[in-house]
């Protein structure tokens, strides 16, 4: 239905978008009430036709700014590849979780293996507690253990978030894989609000305590980076 408003040159009725979908009228009607609700669509006035709503822009831009994200990303992901070794990743704020947009694989044969469009778990994961600890979201219970490392009792998850936030970026040892470290920072626009979180994860029998901790410090900088240069 709005990619036939999309493409339309005019206003459309009902009964011509549902010629142009193929779908009956009716459903269409009710589809059109609930679209125009939440202002995805319009009505005109005089006509009682529609057209594209204007939160459609709203969406058009927090598109843009999550491809120009990546762009500006994109570099920094590259260097902390090569600087540690690891797969660096690059997440956003996605509902109630974090979801990765990008990512720079380590050139290891050895290695943890990311996903685009992979979501992170809030519990298990070291971007999901940078996104616990940013967003303040809650958290469903009960808290699934993926791995006997897997916090699953909600107080010690608070007391966690509370340190990830004190001190910074998080850390997730054997949480969500058992074998799988990974360590995160926040990337915050001007108002301190979470835009992004910048990851670093890999074998645990090569990404140890000692390479988490350098880890951090080259993640901080690069988030610093990202966050001076989405300001």
């Amino acid at each position: 239905m709005l990619g036939v408003l999309a493409e339309a040159p005019d206003d459309l009725g009902t009964n011509e978008i549902a010629r142009r979908t193929g779908i009956n009228a009716s459903t269409i009607s009710r589809l059109l009430a609930t679209l125009a609700r939440d202002g995805l669509v319009q009505r005109a006035p005089a006509s009682g036709r529609y057209r594209l709503g204007m939160r459609l822009v709203q969406f058009g831009n927090a598109a843009l700014a999550r491809v120009d994200l990546r762009e500006l990303a994109r570099p920094h992901l590259l260097a902390l590849r090569e600087l540690t070794g690891e797969t660096a990743t690059l997440s956003v704020p996605a509902g109630e979780t974090a979801v990765t947009i990008d990512f720079a694989q380590s050139p290891s044969s050895v290695r943890s293996v990311a996903e685009t469009g992979r979501s992170s778990v809030p519990h298990a994961t070291a971007a999901g507690k940078v996104f616990l600890a940013w967003t303040g979201a809650p958290v469903e219970e009960p808290l699934r253990a993926f791995t006997d490392r897997t916090i699953t009792d909600r107080r010690q998850l608070e007391r966690e978030v509370a340190e990830t936030r004190e001190r910074g970026w998080a850390r997730a040892r054997g949480e969500r894989e058992p074998d799988l470290n990974a360590v995160a920072v926040p990337v915050l626009d001007r108002r301190g609000d979470l835009v992004a979180v910048l990851g670093v994860q890999g074998p645990a029998v090569r990404f140890d305590d000692a390479a988490m901790a350098r880890a951090v410090e080259l993640l901080r900088d690069r988030a610093a980076a990202i966050t001076a240069a989405v300001i």
